[in-house]
């Protein structure tokens, strides 16, 4: 049996929206195998320079840097000085962004350069009020010497799609034969009153980081080291952000966290180095820092589980380019320390990359990084302005681990005919409601227009939804040095990721009850870490049934007779604590036949485990694809009535209203007689403030199933719990994975593709083939129905939970009727009594109450408050 932990997914979103090629931007790398970039570029010469745009002194920033005023690099001409009139909260520091440096008309900085040097150069936009300038009315271009790194660029636009008061744009310049970078500020034609500004400029000298390149697919070179780039993406894979004070070699880069752009279910287990050391032996230390080595993304510990997947990372990105992609390799696992123990297969864009990576292999030992280096030409054709990142194990050699790794990402734009600018985004029409978005500093005007959109996973029109689910946004702007782990601001847009935590959550797990109320705690039992020690036979291995993101799942026995399942959190991760402390708030009040018990939790010194009633059946996806042991149509309804059940109670039942947000097959679990129930609440929300009908908040839940009007509104009601049942139905129908990237792009999401097939009239073609002839049309239909109106674009169009559970159980009494029916024309007869089991098999009152003797009332027990609250 498996669990699933579900993957925490965090996006905000506009679907099929055009995004900025990224807001954060950072260092670069080398190509072909890891070796090493030339030295620091040439020579004694100008070094870095910090200018703070528009500032009269300067001044230090947050990180104890010193910028100088910008007024002396100025070439002659109009340009204006202004301060901002309003201060974000989550801006670290005033410096440089409080100060800006205004043009009316094109105007240059010269700034002092070494010859044949390449430079990162760096662009601070804080897109707030200044007096008398708005600036939404703000498009310009940005020129280096003769090459464009912006075009009709709207830094309001920019800011308002990734939810963030400011931006970081980053450039990494190829040597030139000049002395001076002349950096050209000019407004554009197109926009009759429009003007350029400029926050701060840093430039800093670089290494020579690129090399040669392979062009995966095309067998052609590209050559890294004299072409002009843009930063797209810099991860610290499975590892927290890293801060540009904690880079290596002085370049001043930032390193994010990877979660928000794993793609699908399958998104691995991270690691973290405890006593190895890194060697960087022959590559620079500049190549990353130290932390990025000491942490990594891995497939699992279950060799079968980790042949039936990839493990994916998606990217947005703009048309028309060529990339060139760094990643990052060290291993440090103990018990991996020869060639061909870890052999894995490295994909790009459904291409091969790398066959038969072998990190060991490559470094001859543990704790020596590498990095290998790719590029990836991207067409300008509908749903391919992304790029696919994947690895799955590799057999050709039989390796004694079937897995793959990954320790650090990069991608960078290479530039086309001297040019690097990407289109601005499309913003959405709906006003931001984002938790922890500010709307001050903008005009009026502008505030109205305020919203957020995302993108940055991937996918495009012509994969529908499922583009959808792969636009995503960080979830928080950067906080106030002191509250909370810094983020850039020049994140692209994701989710999938709990990186941005309090310091309560990052400082260590000890205090996670802290955050429990008094009441979950008097309704838990606190189980001691020797109980669970006991239970598991201290962590067992063999006692696992399930991992996921928040750690594995292993199978118990409490006090030696009660069978439980302990959900483990990760030792090694700083991840959990919210889903941790929700779980328990949410379970420990709730009691209900459809809704997995929680029975108590272990929080002591660095462990923090749930401990739930066993479910001896797993969970309802395992056995919607078991084809030796298949669900019979009766079965299949009966499991969704239950889960309907748990969730119309959630919706209704409740003091308040609970929205689960992360309804899929993984979170439906079975007990050993087949009852359903839901599980998984790390992610749920509650709360009294229903009266405007929905929850403002940040966008979670898991790929394939999320409500596309919840991405664009970032406004959760239950009516997103509605559509991801409608996708829940569909799969029990079909058979199928909710997202399937290996079908034609029009069938990857099963939700436009279910609903593309039953309106065409085509709906039996793509059922389960062992449900084939076994469902009556009458039943199909209404079932098929039920599914589609759950799955309507507008939540104020799809039925409540109540309603969908009505025509659920309306659905299984004809079946009911029809098996009377036919056993009555076989001349068979049906006893009352037996009539009622059966149907009692799968209908039971929310609230424990008997069933009534009716008939009617019996199968439609459940319709508690139907019209909701």
């Amino acid at each position: 049996m498996m669990y699933s932990i579900s993957p925490v997914l965090v996006f905000v979103v506009c679907i099929f929206s055009s995004i900025p090629s990224t807001l954060y931007a950072q260092d670069s790398g080398d190509v072909g195998g890891g070796g090493g970039g030339g030295g620091s570029g040439g020579g004694d010469g100008p070094g870095a320079l910090t200018l703070s745009c528009g500032s009269k002194d300067g001044g230090i920033d947050a990180d104890g840097r010193s910028w100088e005023p910008d007024d002396k690099y100025l070439s002659k001409g109009e340009s204006k000085p202004t301060r901002a009139t309003y201060q974000d909260s989550s801006l670290v520091s005033k410096v440089p962004y409080m100060d800006a440096r205004v043009f009316k008309q094109e105007m240059s900085y010269e700034l002092p350069i070494r010859l044949q040097s390449r430079y990162w150069v760096r662009f601070h936009f804080y897109p707030s009020t200044y007096p008398e300038l708005n600036v939404a009315n703000s498009y310009f271009s940005v020129v280096a010497n003769d090459v464009t790194l912006l075009s009709n660029f709207s830094a309001s636009l920019t800011a308002q799609a990734v939810a963030q008061a400011y931006l970081i744009k980053e450039f990494s310049l190829a040597p030139m034969d000049s002395d001076i970078l002349k950096i050209t500020f000019r407004p554009s034609d197109k926009h009759p009153g429009t003007f350029a500004f400029i926050n701060g400029i840093e430039l800093v000298p670089s290494p020579d980081l690129f090399e040669q390149a392979i062009i995966v697919g095309l067998g052609e070179t590209i050559d890294g080291m004299t072409a002009n780039m843009q930063t797209m993406f810099r991860l610290n894979v499975a590892g927290q952000f890293i801060s540009p004070k904690n880079d290596s070699g002085g370049l001043m880069r930032s390193w994010q966290n990877d979660e928000p752009y794993l793609f699908g279910a399958g998104y691995g287990i991270p690691m973290k180095a405890d006593e190895v050391q890194i060697d960087y032996k022959s590559l620079p230390d500049y190549s990353a820092p130290p932390d990025v080595y000491m942490t990594a993304r891995y497939m699992g510990v279950d060799a079968h589980t980790n042949m039936e997947f990839n493990l994916t990372w998606i990217f947005r990105v703009d048309a028309n380019f060529t990339y060139y992609v760094r990643l990052h390799f060290c291993e440090f696992k103990p018990d991996i320390n020869k060639i061909n123990q870890r052999v894995f297969n490295i994909y790009i864009n459904n291409q091969t990359a790398q066959a038969d990576a072998d990190v060991i292999a490559w470094t001859h030992g543990q704790g020596v990084p590498i990095y290998k280096d790719y590029a990836v030409y991207v067409e300008d054709l509908p749903g391919d302005d992304q790029i696919f990142v994947a690895m799955s194990p590799s057999l050709k050699y039989q390796p004694e681990y079937l897995d793959a790794l990954l320790n650090g990402l990069e991608i960078f734009k290479i530039e086309t005919a001297k040019n690097l600018a990407g289109p601005n985004p499309e913003p959405s029409a709906l006003p931001a409601k984002s938790e922890g978005n500010s709307t001050k500093g903008f005009t009026n005007k502008s505030k109205s227009n305020i919203h957020v959109i995302g993108g940055a996973a991937g996918g495009a029109a012509a994969f529908g939804l499922v583009a959808a689910l792969c636009f995503v946004v960080y979830q928080r702007k950067q906080r106030i040095p002191g509250t909370e782990s810094h983020t850039s601001s020049w994140l692209p847009i994701y989710g999938h990721s709990q990186t941005t935590q309090s310091k309560s959550t990052i400082s260590g797990k000890s205090n996670a009850s802290s955050h429990l109320s008094a009441i979950a705690q008097g309704l838990c039992r606190r189980f001691s870490l020797a109980e669970i020690k006991h239970a598991t036979k201290s962590f067992d291995e063999s006692y696992v049934i399930g991992v996921g993101g928040f750690g594995k799942v292993y199978k118990g026995v409490i006090e030696d007779k009660l069978k439980v399942a302990i959900k483990r959190s990760n030792p090694s991760s700083e991840q959990g604590v919210n889903e941790f402390v929700t779980e328990i708030e949410m379970l420990s009040k709730l009691r209900h036949k459809h809704l997995v018990s929680l029975i108590g939790f272990c929080e002591e010194g660095n462990e923090m485990c749930l401990v739930y009633d066993y479910m001896a059946l797993g969970t309802l996806r395992e056995h919607i694809y078991n084809t030796k042991k298949a669900l019979s149509w009766k079965q299949r309804l009966e499991i969704c009535i239950g889960a309907a059940r748990g969730l119309h109670y959630l919706h209704t039942g409740a003091k308040y209203t609970i929205i689960h947000r992360d309804v899929k097959t993984t979170n439906i679990l079975l007990d050993e007689n087949w009852v359903a129930k839901v599980s998984d609440f790390g992610l749920s929300k509650t709360g009294p403030n229903m009266e405007n009908g929905h929850v403002s908040t940040v966008v979670k839940g898991s790929f394939g199933y999320l409500d596309p009007e919840y991405f664009k509104r970032q406004q959760l009601t239950e009516k997103s719990d509605i559509y991801s049942f409608g996708v829940v139905l569909f799969e029990v129908l079909c058979a199928r994975p909710a997202l399937n990237p290996s079908l034609p792009k029009e069938q990857v999401s099963l939700a436009d593709w279910a609903l593309h097939c039953k309106r065409k009239g085509i709906l039996d073609d793509i059922i389960d083939p062992l449900l084939k002839d076994k469902i009556s049309p009458e039943c199909l239909k209404k079932f098929a129905d039920t599914a589609e109106k759950c799955l309507a674009d507008s939540g104020i169009d799809r039925p409540s939970m109540g309603d969908v559970l009505w025509n659920l159980e309306f659905v299984l009494q004809l079946v009911e009727s029809t098996e009377a029916s036919s056993n009555r024309s076989r001349g068979s007869s049906i006893d009352g009594a037996e009539d009622d089991n059966a149907r009692n098999c799968s209908i039971g009152s929310d609230h424990g109450s008997n069933e009534s003797s009716d008939q009617d009332s019996a199968i439609f027990s459940q319709m508690v408050n139907p019209t909701g609250r």
